[in-house]
């Protein structure tokens, strides 16, 4: 590579396994899920999003469904405390293995 302007990098995303005393359930189109990892990226402009995905709590093979994180403080500071881990073990990367 030549240069910065040469590397574009589309994506930086990780996932996020929620902690028990955390987890939600949440409704979506009738089917009840549990919500138990989130998946953070962070954005061109430096921001992070973050959605959340569950599996249904009947059980079963049902899809794995994301839903929007809800706005309480302690999923904040889990999604902050994640991308502060995820830059410290991104910048410690002993390259291809």
């Amino acid at each position: 590579m030549s240069g910065d302007e040469d590397l574009v990098v589309s994506a930086m995303a990780i996932n996020v396994t929620i902690p028990e005393p955390l987890r939600w359930n949440d409704t979506r189109r009738g089917q009840e899920f549990r919500l138990d990892t989130l998946n953070v990226r962070m954005l061109p402009d430096g921001h992070l999003a973050a959605k959340a995905y569950g599996r249904p709590v009947e059980g079963g093979r049902g899809a794995y469904v994301s839903f929007t994180v809800p706005p309480r403080p302690e999923l904040a500071a889990l999604v902050a405390a994640a991308a502060d881990r995820a830059a410290e073990r991104w910048a410690a990367h002993r390259g291809l293995g």
